[in-house]
């Protein structure tokens, strides 16, 4: 089981690296991320097509990364 889990945790943090190199920078140096900010703040959305696919799919992968990773802790510790 702990094998088992272990080998999917490592597909999911490779899928999840691959996801986060595909998508595009979204700002540049010191005055992109002070831009990035406001437009953030004041609701433009960048992401169009593609990009929102990646996001909302690097949102999924984080997430079952982050409950892999206790779980895998859990039954470590347990066992």
């Amino acid at each position: 089981m702990v094998i088992f889990l272990k080998v999917v945790l490592i597909i999911i943090s490779i899928a999840l690296i691959v996801t986060v190199l595909l998508q595009k920078g979204k700002s540049a140096g010191l005055s992109g991320a002070i831009s990035g900010g406001a437009e953030h703040l004041f609701g433009k959305q960048k992401a169009r097509g593609m990009d929102l696919v990646l996001v909302r799919i690097t949102t999924v992968l984080a997430a079952i990364f982050i409950i892999l990773t206790v779980l895998v802790a859990y039954v470590v510790k347990a066992g």
